[in-house]
């Protein structure tokens, strides 16, 4: 009779995590038209590691180069998406991302807002890791925000959408319209406000990538690839009027989650974070007042 209530306990959990969040009750992304991949980005590097076909963008890495791609303009704030399938089977040591960054015009005191996929190995999930930092020193004293997600589907089977809101007041990481975080802007210290381009790349970390870099990459898997569609650039480049009014994920005209959005991000932060940096006593916390 053990065996049978166990099993019964399983599949309840199982059917209860398959479910996922509950719904943010609003799709912002419906508000965003899809542009192909030519109309809003161009290859960074990696040029032979990278094709466009239908719209789908696919990079990979292999033991001689990994592949990145740069938006064609910079922005003040915006709403930047893309739907992401990544790679099955062995992935330690291999980061698929998708960005904003102005590291090539602040190099070593840059900003960045990252949504990163860290590879795994073939018994466990990936980690969906987000971050926020500002002005990095590129001296290995670099602050991170890091706050990480395991997904309550599997991002191999299928395409799903990762979506940054940059306001001027606040930074919304988004899955599939569904709010996973959201970082307020408490003071200017603690906010990026530089104008910053969105990137995407593969790419070998392995020093740190999959569980603090004990795995590392395995060539024997190559290529390791990451494929990218339905694109979404809505925002104010920086030679936009500056009455142009950044975008919004909130059904309401006055900005702001809805209390069915924020009940959906506390499902998600509830159920599928394992890590926030906020919460680990090995950080020093006068380095990150925002917490």
């Amino acid at each position: 009779m053990a065996p049978l209530l166990c099993l019964l306990i399983l599949m309840i959990t199982t059917c209860s995590d398959a479910q996922g969040p509950p719904s943010p009750g609003f799709s912002p992304s419906s508000k965003f038209s899809p542009i192909s991949f030519n109309q809003g980005y161009r290859n960074l590097w990696g040029s032979q590691h990278q094709t466009i076909d239908h719209g789908l963008l696919t990079i990979w890495l292999d033991s001689t180069s990994g592949s990145g791609f740069k938006s064609l303009k910079p922005y003040r704030s915006g709403y930047f998406s893309a739907a992401i399938k990544l790679q099955p089977g062995y992935t330690a040591g291999v980061i698929t991302s998708f960005y904003l960054s102005n590291n090539e015009d602040y190099p070593g005191n840059h900003d960045e807002i990252d949504i990163e996929f860290l590879g795994t190995t073939l018994d466990k999930p990936y980690t969906l890791q987000t971050n926020v930092y500002m002005k990095g020193s590129g001296d290995g004293r670099l602050i991170g925000r890091e706050v990480k997600v395991h997904l309550w589907f599997d991002p191999t089977k299928d395409f799903h959408n990762y979506a940054i809101l940059w306001a001027p007041d606040e930074i919304i990481f988004l899955v599939d319209d569904v709010p996973i975080r959201r970082y307020p802007r408490k003071n200017d210290a603690t906010f990026p406000a530089r104008p910053m381009w969105v990137y995407g790349s593969i790419w070998d970390a392995s020093s740190w990538a999959t569980e603090d870099g004990k795995y590392k990459a395995d060539y024997r898997y190559q290529p390791f690839i990451g494929r990218y569609k339905n694109f979404k650039l809505g925002g104010c480049t920086t030679d936009a009027a500056a009455s142009c009014r950044p975008p919004s994920v909130s059904p309401s005209f006055a900005g702001g989650l809805s209390q069915q959005q924020y009940s959906a991000m506390e499902s998600v932060q509830k159920n599928y974070v394992v890590y926030d940096y906020c919460q680990d006593p090995k950080r020093d916390h006068s380095q990150i007042p925002e917490c």
